[in-house]
């Protein structure tokens, strides 16, 4: 029974879209495959974790209709392996999946789709909303890197999602620094406010294109829906009280210094080489119009650099994780960057001259 016959990418491209979610090793064998079912002329392709699922569809030349699951990984290694130009055909046969591509034949099991497990969007409440995927991936791009990895706290290992009037806006935390980004939507809906997985954010990330095409969101209180291009992106949410982000962001700072962003980061990427690696500090000593970066370890090693900003207040000598300041100045695409200081003791508020919508708080560390 013929499932597919045609170009290699033309197969491959929505295997990879499917592939990234689906894990090497599991409990549930089957979560190793993906479900894919033909039906009125399109392949699709479905794969799910249980805590997300991503589908996604192709032309096919098949007329039956039928279904199977088969190991995601196995088809997705042989179908790279072959030749780009490559015509290829997949066929059921006996419970097996037979691929053929030239004179390559590879046989693997499959396993009853009606095993697969589905994750069903809820009917209740949802809140839609639209806004271009290059948006979008901006302002996963802006905020991501501050979330947290494996915390106790499991409401910060993932970015919240807030929805209100005609904006939405993403702010993600680790508990020692905070960024946040907003952009303006072009409808007024209800508020509503979710947390999305970390893996949800950044499998988001990977597949968004930075083009001006629709994604449409759809949310509700347990789960949210992406649609964009041929995928239908399915996420389950994490239960938990986000931190009062509004709280922790400076609004009293009235120290500013406008510096190159470029200058800094590169830097702080040399003087990084002689920090602590287990705790990179970094002291940032301003002065009128200069700023000298310290860094220096355990070998009593020291590395000092001195860069000109515009900076007119009184001096301060302020430590920071050198990490964090180095994620923000390679996720942000501006020239110059901004930064309030209060005082040594005082978190620290990074922002962009050219979008005030975007804030990133980090905390000071004792050097």
């Amino acid at each position: 029974m013929l499932l597919f016959k045609g170009p290699r990418d033309q197969i491959l491209a929505p295997l990879q879209s499917v592939c990234g979610i689906v894990e090497k090793r599991h409990t549930l064998p089957i979560l190793s495959n993906v479900l894919i079912e033909n039906d009125s002329q399109r392949l699709t392709l479905l794969a799910t974790d249980i805590e997300i699922q991503i589908k996604t569809s192709t032309e096919t030349v098949a007329q039956e209709k039928t279904s199977l699951t088969v190991a995601a990984r196995k088809l997705q290694d042989i179908l790279r392996s072959l030749p780009d130009t490559a015509e290829v055909s997949l066929t059921l046969d006996d419970k097996r999946l037979q691929v053929k591509a030239g004179r390559s034949r590879f046989n693997l099991q499959t396993l009853p789709a009606e095993d697969f497990p589905r994750m069903l969007l809820s009917d209740n409440d949802q809140t839609r909303l639209k806004l271009s995927q290059k948006q979008f991936r901006r302002l996963l791009a802006l905020v991501q890197y501050a979330m947290a990895q494996q915390d106790i706290r499991y409401y910060l290992n993932g970015l919240l999602l807030v929805v209100k009037g005609n904006e939405i806006c993403v702010v993600a935390t680790d508990g020692h620094r905070l960024a946040y980004a907003k952009e303006t939507l072009e409808e007024q809906l209800p508020s509503i406010e979710v947390i999305l997985p970390r893996k949800t954010v950044l499998e988001l990330s990977r597949q968004l294109n930075d083009v001006d095409d629709s994604l449409e969101i759809i949310l509700t209180s347990t789960q949210a829906q992406f649609r964009f291009g041929s995928i239908e992106f399915v996420s389950k949410l994490i239960d938990g009280k986000f931190p009062d982000y509004e709280r922790v962001i400076p609004k009293t700072h009235n120290k500013l210094v406008r510096m190159s962003r470029t200058s800094l980061l590169q830097s702080l990427l040399r003087v990084k080489i002689l920090t602590n690696e287990k705790t990179p500090g970094v002291r940032l000593v301003f002065a009128e119009n200069t700023l000298k970066i310290i860094g220096n370890n355990t070998e009593r090693e020291e590395a000092q650099e001195e860069i000109e900003i515009e900076y007119t207040h009184e001096s301060i000598d302020i430590g920071f994780n050198v990490n964090y300041l180095l994620d923000v100045l390679n996720n942000v695409g501006s020239d110059e960057i901004e930064c309030h200081l209060g005082d040594a003791s005082s978190s620290a508020l990074f922002q962009l001259p050219d979008n005030q919508n975007f804030k990133y708080v980090v905390m000071p560390m004792r050097i």
